[in-house]
């Protein structure tokens, strides 16, 4: 799942590494560039989940994305569907950098948000969670470590420089082998 205005591209690197291992990768070409709410887009993508019958899921996520499939783990996977969740430099904790921008879409981000809110407070999926992070991500001021969840952090900095990086994908492919 990508994060806001991404199309599933922006984690091809990603998706083309674990397909090698042997990962079937799905992708949601509609959410388009993931301007939908936080909830608008886990329904879809539960849908997406429901109608084909999909169980033992692993999601891979950046940034929003990371909210959507928590959302998802949290409220919609009625039937059990998701196993886990690998979040790359996702705001579990919102961005405070949110709160200033006009823009509906980005604001949806700020820690004040209530879906925001609900999520964090919401800890009982975070067991199931591997949050991966830069050690300076400067979309995402406050970080991504999430508490209950394995946290892993990256030595490098930025909230795009990892999707490409081989520390990613060994990070991705260990928290998807430890929860197999």
């Amino acid at each position: 799942l990508p994060g806001v205005y991404e199309t599933w591209q922006f984690l091809r690197p990603v998706a083309d590494r674990l397909n090698a291992l042997g990962h079937p990768i799905h992708t949601l070409r509609e959410l388009g560039y993931n301007r939908l709410t936080i909830v608008a887009s886990a329904e879809l993508a539960q849908r997406y989940l429901d109608r084909r019958s999909l169980t033992g899921v692993a999601i891979v996520a950046h940034s929003k994305g990371g909210l959507i499939a928590k959302h998802m783990m949290v409220t919609d996977d009625r039937s059990g569907r998701i196993d886990s969740l690998v979040a790359i430099n996702s705001p579990f904790g919102g961005s405070t950098l949110a709160n200033w921008t006009p823009v509906r879409t980005l604001r949806a981000l700020s820690p004040r948000d209530e879906t925001v809110v609900t999520l964090a407070a919401n800890r009982a999926a975070n067991a199931r969670i591997t949050s991966i992070y830069s050690h300076l991500d400067p979309l995402i001021p406050g970080g991504s470590e999430l508490e209950g969840a394995t946290n892993i952090r990256l030595s490098m900095v930025g909230h795009f420089r990892p999707l490409a990086s081989p520390a990613l994908f060994a990070a991705v492919e260990g928290a998807i082998a430890a929860r197999r």
